[in-house]
């Protein structure tokens, strides 16, 4: 079977079921937001060699695919999701514990590891922007579940802690 199949040349898709819709529609912009922090993850994991936390930057990706599967209408469960919310929790506090107090912005760079951090904390909140607009859209029929709004916000705060650990001593204040 060829990757291509020619019927998205007009600028229609299908999603899971087989319902058509346009490629600019609001559900297809969220999951592709989506679908772009994850592939900045996939970037951001060669500079993450040999750490712990690329186990954690997988996992993040696996969940990322349960998320795009549901909204584009599959009945993929999400509890996996909602537990990993719990457990970026536990992991923010404790980088957060071990991070000095800060009283001033962070400036995003210091390192290539903290900027691609940084990079994936801005792409991750343009997904949640799009995931909140999905939600606030009356059109589309589609309901949207707290729980994944929720994984986003927490998801950025995560990237942000991890940012600032892996430019630990080399941060841009203002």
């Amino acid at each position: 079977m060829p990757i291509y199949t020619k019927t998205g040349d007009n600028g229609i898709t299908s999603l899971y079921g087989g319902k058509r819709i346009l490629k600019s529609d609001v559900r297809i912009r969220a999951y592709g937001s989506i679908d772009e922090l994850s592939s900045f993850i996939g970037l951001t994991l060669l500079r993450l060699d040999k750490s712990p936390d690329q186990a954690l930057l997988i996992t993040i990706q696996k969940n990322l695919y349960q998320i795009m599967a549901f909204l584009s209408g599959s009945k993929v469960r999400l509890n996996n999701v909602d537990k990993q919310t719990a457990v970026f929790e536990k992991i923010i506090d404790q980088i957060d514990n071990q991070l000095p107090q800060l009283n001033h912005f962070v400036l995003p760079g210091g390192t290539e590891l903290s900027g691609w951090l940084h990079i994936l904390r801005t792409v991750c909140r343009r997904a949640e922007r799009g995931v909140v607009k999905l939600t606030r859209d009356k059109t589309s029929g589609f309901t949207v579940p707290t729980l994944i709004i929720r994984y986003f916000n927490r998801l950025s705060d995560l990237f942000y802690v991890l940012a600032r650990k892996y430019g630990r001593g080399r941060e841009n204040l203002i």
